[in-house]
């Protein structure tokens, strides 16, 4: 029979904040259990809108239940660092995949369409950020043809980040 169809779409307005909350918290959660407090761990509802604002936020959904999300920011409102500040680079935040089903490919599905959408966007250059100790995930990006552009140590994590951009 094979897997059930991913339908990859825009978050609507009948889709559920606290629902996206919920699995930014439930995916980032085992970085938090390692001393990693990226804010989608612990983020409410609030944060979630607030870093949506000049955003598009994609939802994966298998059967109807949200099973990941990615936010893209287009170039004109990355911002937040120099790198992200050049006109030519859009970036993408809160990439999660729930638990159940990580390492089946469907981040890789959500960075494909976000992606493609900043090509449709004029960009030249994705961008996103993670912890510097995130070995895995640096190399996951690496592998997909990110290279680290930068450093950055925000205010609301406890640890520094490489900052990994790939041509578009």
């Amino acid at each position: 029979m094979g897997e059930p169809p991913i339908e990859i779409r825009r978050l609507g307005e009948g889709d559920s904040i606290e629902k996206v909350t919920e699995l930014l918290n439930e995916a980032y959660r085992k970085h938090l259990e390692e001393g990693l407090r990226y804010v989608a761990s612990w983020q409410d509802e609030a944060i979630t809108r607030r870093r949506m604002i000049d955003s598009e936020c994609w939802v994966a959904l298998i059967d109807g239940e949200l099973v990941g999300t990615i936010t893209l920011k287009p170039p004109e409102r990355a911002g937040g660092h120099p790198f992200y500040d050049r006109p030519d680079v859009a970036i993408f935040t809160q990439l999660a995949v729930s638990p159940a089903h990580q390492h089946h490919g469907l981040g890789g599905k959500l960075i494909d369409r976000v992606e493609e959408r900043a090509r449709e966007m004029g960009a030249a250059q994705i961008a996103c950020d993670t912890a510097q100790s995130a070995k895995a995930l640096l190399e996951w990006y690496t592998h997909r043809g990110y290279r680290i552009v930068g450093t950055a140590n925000w205010e609301t994590t406890n640890y520094r980040s490489y900052l990994l951009s790939k041509r578009l």
